[in-house]
């Protein structure tokens, strides 16, 4: 069983910068790939970056390629979203996910696990 707590969320004008943290309890969290997702109000959930086991292999979403940036820490078992340049569309509930298969994929059905999301909001 793996528990997700997300943190790292606030209010930040466009152009600010915010960085998310995922802590992860779990002694196998080391070899599942993550993911961040984000629930913008209205819209479905819609996967923003993901990292094999490792952080060697990085996956975005075309909107936030060139200003976000996914890494973990195995050590401390926790993954961050770093994301700058904020635009008032990447208001959104986040949340990170781990999938125990390790694809990492934009396909949130892959991940077995969740946190309770941690709200970002940009004003303009």
């Amino acid at each position: 069983q793996v528990q997700l707590v997300e943190s790292g969320g606030g209010l930040v004008q466009a152009g600010g910068s915010l960085r998310l943290s995922c802590a992860a309890s779990g002694r196998s969290f080391s070899i599942y790939a993550v993911g961040w997702f984000r629930r913008a109000p209205g819209r479905e959930r819609g996967f923003v970056a993901s990292a094999n086991w490792n952080g060697g292999s990085t996956y975005y979403e075309n909107s936030v390629k060139g200003r976000f940036t996914i890494s973990r820490d195995n050590a401390k078992n926790t993954v961050y979203l770093q994301m700058d340049r904020l635009k008032p569309e990447d208001t959104a509930v986040y949340y990170c996910a781990a999938d125990v298969f390790g694809r990492g994929t934009e396909d949130y059905g892959n991940y077995d696990y969740w946190g309770q999301g941690t709200q970002v909001t940009v004003s303009s």
